[in-house]
């Protein structure tokens, strides 16, 4: 019956994060290649969950709280005036009210552009909605903005732009400057966009993430996506959410309601403590050390561009140029990580490592951040 599947599910190719985590749990390799903290959540986040449970909460349930905090947020470190009742969606994660938001907004041959390289999930989401992923590729090596590169991507069948800022795989936070841009383009091709600010928190040296939601003229068409996630250590927990203008916003929950209903409600639950952590919390995010040099195949699972990379670079391709080391990881496991690879390093007596065998080609030790 595989000849009966559908075209899109056809067209779907396995999750090469996916894959390569499943992989180092069978080889028992140091895993950077999949984006979860492998350190403990915070201890009264547990607790909070665990109390919900104990509490019998555990049927379908819509947490307002949550939508009061994060009003409240928005408007502190945005600026953004959110009506918590109507403009937000809470969903299954960010993968979730992503989805949501692109069914609410493509039809059959829209395109959208997303700048490459790019996470896996916004690929697969355009074209289960029949719309069409226009790539517009990011200047290497500090993945900038290319105004001309970007204004010619656009055309009279337009209809959004994602922007992940931090982004993912590169740790990029595009500049004022550069959103500016985004945001000028928007209003004058009548565009949304929709945003993935899943890693807002942690940033590093003077960056600072900007809601691209704050500029002028953007809240009214913007769809800004988010999560516990990363911040929290939690990435199996499923819960994140979607604001936006309150029409869209009604358009996002009414597809929500119907692909899961609501979020897993004792999660929710320990999301309104989680929420209302102190400054000091969000800090401690941006202690983690960097881990320089790191090369692939040396006992430590990345992965290899080909799964972020859409498009090649003035005809040069990145796919195997660029591994992505996830590096929200406890010391410990970035130090066995950095063990392993100086090792390796040392036995070939170069900080330039072939990837594998299979793509037979030279890749840097390149940095992605998430």
């Amino acid at each position: 019956m595989e000849r009966r599947l559908s075209a899109a599910s056809r067209r779907s190719a396995p999750s090469a994060i996916q894959k390569l985590s499943h992989l180092a749990q069978r080889v028992g390799a140091v895993n950077l290649a999949e984006g979860f903290p492998d350190f403990p959540a915070p201890a009264n986040l547990k607790a909070a969950a665990a109390a919900a449970i104990a509490a019998d909460l555990n049927q379908y349930r819509h947490v307002q709280g949550i939508c009061d905090v994060l009003a409240e947020t928005a408007r502190r470190d945005h600026g953004l005036d959110v009506d918590p009742i109507t403009d937000f969606v809470i969903c299954c994660g960010q993968s979730e009210a992503f989805a949501a938001a692109i069914f609410a907004i493509i039809d059959q041959g829209d395109e959208v552009l997303v700048f490459d390289p790019a996470y896996e999930t916004y690929e697969t989401c355009i074209e289960l909605a029949r719309g069409i992923p226009v790539y517009v590729p990011l200047d290497p090596p500090s993945w900038t903005l290319n105004e001309d590169k970007f204004l010619k991507s656009f055309t009279s069948r337009t209809k959004a732009v994602v922007l992940n800022s931090p982004h993912n795989p590169t740790g990029k936070v595009f500049s004022k400057e550069e959103l500016l841009i985004i945001a000028q383009a928007c209003q004058k091709m009548d565009c949304f966009a929709i945003t993935d600010e899943v890693y807002e928190y942690i940033t590093y040296d003077e960056n600072k993430h900007i809601s691209l939601a704050s500029l002028p003229g953007m809240q009214e068409r913007t769809i800004i996506t988010s999560s516990l996630s990363k911040t929290y250590s939690v990435t199996g927990w499923r819960i994140g959410w979607a604001c936006a203008p309150a029409s869209i916003a009604s358009a996002i929950r009414n597809i929500h309601v119907k692909l899961t209903d609501s979020a897993p409600t004792p999660f929710q639950e320990a999301a309104l403590t989680a929420l209302t952590s102190t400054p000091d919390f969000y800090l401690s995010l941006k202690k983690i050390e960097f881990v320089t040099n790191l090369i692939n195949n040396a006992g430590v699972a990345a992965v290899p561009g080909r799964g972020f990379f859409h498009r090649n670079f003035d005809g040069e391709s990145y796919h195997h140029r660029h591994v992505r080391f996830a590096f929200c990881k406890g010391d410990d496991t970035l130090m066995a990580a950095a063990l392993r690879m100086r090792k390796l390093a040392d036995s070939k007596g170069t900080w330039l490592i072939g990837s594998s065998r299979q793509e037979d080609q030279t890749t840097s030790a390149s940095c992605g951040s998430v």
